[in-house]
């Protein structure tokens, strides 16, 4: 085996909602890289995408993770005038594995895994497939519902039957799930565009907040639970760790508890019978397989300690890595430190490499 390092290419930012987030999770994902054992094994360069879709390289990258906050157009060179991918910039065609810490739409969603795959260069993460499935959560109920995984009564909507016919929607939605509620947009994280609703006039805001961020929308039965998470890192073989439970004093777990200090805590190991443990760890590896999850993903869990039933939530393919996520915490306490993490996850991604090469020279 060479032992000249691996050239990484973190890709990081992105035309999505969750920007910053992508920003704070890049740093300590570069920074793991850089650190103890990978900083021989590998040689890592950032790419940064704006938020018009403008690619830009190392020297602008490290300069936002510097800062630590998006870049304005004052900020960067003489930008492009048309938004959207104009080619790679310097250095990103020597890279030998990408690295995508983006969230949200454009990032997590298949598009990049696509351009990745195009190019024929190994990527972190899922494949087009996995990812596509896994952030639209229409297509991800649905498969884990053909997978026969237990899911809260859901409803899906289409933004145009709010215009054609409201009343009828609402109606329908009262009947079939109730109240509380709450309306999520199909194809964001981070809770974003995301409502509860305890009555006709929240959901009907709810529902035009949601549709103001995607056309497709999931309407979900609210539930007394706690919220369990678990991480789930491997490709063939998979892996998941210890339980985490989210504490918070909010009503519910909105995008400014999530990412504000103090408004929540979580506790790892969460405090739930041994058997509840391992059924939602084997519950977590069945939901990545039912979507084509692969290298690593996070999976959310709905408990209700009263009547001991546990319910899937959602799976979010290209987790959080700032201060405050829970994947990276999760591993942790299951004994793989960060360093080892990402090094494991550049690792799973050299080796799904290998398995299409290998491939490529049976279908030769």
């Amino acid at each position: 085996m060479s032992s000249e390092p691996t050239q990484l290419g973190l890709v990081f930012g992105g035309v999505s909602g969750e920007h910053a987030v992508s920003i704070r999770s890049a740093n300590t994902v570069a920074a793991a890289l850089r650190r103890g054992a990978n900083a021989q094994r590998y040689r890592l360069s950032c790419f940064y995408i704006d938020q018009w879709g403008h690619w830009w390289p190392p020297a602008v990258a490290d300069a936002v993770l510097a800062k630590g906050t998006p870049a304005s157009l004052e900020d960067l060179p003489a930008a492009p005038l048309r938004p959207g991918f104009q080619g790679f910039p310097e250095g990103a065609l020597d890279v030998q594995v990408w690295v995508p810490v983006l969230h949200g739409p454009n990032g997590e969603d298949g598009t990049i895994q696509g351009l990745f795959s195009l190019m024929q260069v190994p990527f972190v993460g899922s494949g087009v497939l996995g990812s596509a499935v896994g952030m639209d959560k229409q297509a991800m109920k649905a498969a884990f519902a053909a997978a026969g995984l237990p899911q809260v009564p859901y409803a899906c909507v289409d933004a145009a039957e709010l215009t054609s016919d409201a009343g009828s929607l609402i109606q329908r939605l009262e009947q079939q799930l109730g109240y509380p509620c709450f309306i999520k947009p199909a194809n964001l994280g981070s809770s974003v565009g995301i409502s509860k609703a305890t009555n006709r006039s929240e959901l009907l805001a709810g529902l035009e907040l949601a549709a103001s961020h995607d056309p497709r929308l999931v309407v979900e039965q609210g539930v007394q639970a706690r919220e369990l998470e678990c991480a789930v890192l491997g490709r063939r073989q998979m892996q998941a760790s210890v339980l985490g439970e989210i504490c918070f004093e909010a009503d519910w777990y909105d995008y400014e508890t999530k990412y504000s200090e103090g408004k929540s805590h979580t506790v790892i190991p969460a405090q739930v019978p041994a058997e509840l443990s391992e059924r939602a760890r084997s519950m977590a590896i069945a939901a990545c397989r039912a979507v084509a999850a692969e290298g690593l993903s996070r999976v959310d869990f709905f408990y209700d300690e009263r009547s001991a039933e546990l319910w899937l939530n959602e799976i979010n393919t290209l987790p959080g890595f700032t201060s405050q996520s829970m994947y990276p915490m999760l591993w942790e306490a299951s004994g793989v430190p960060l360093e080892e993490l990402v090094h494991q996850l550049v690792q799973l991604a050299q080796e799904s490499g290998q398995s299409a090469d290998v491939q490529g020279e049976l279908a030769a």
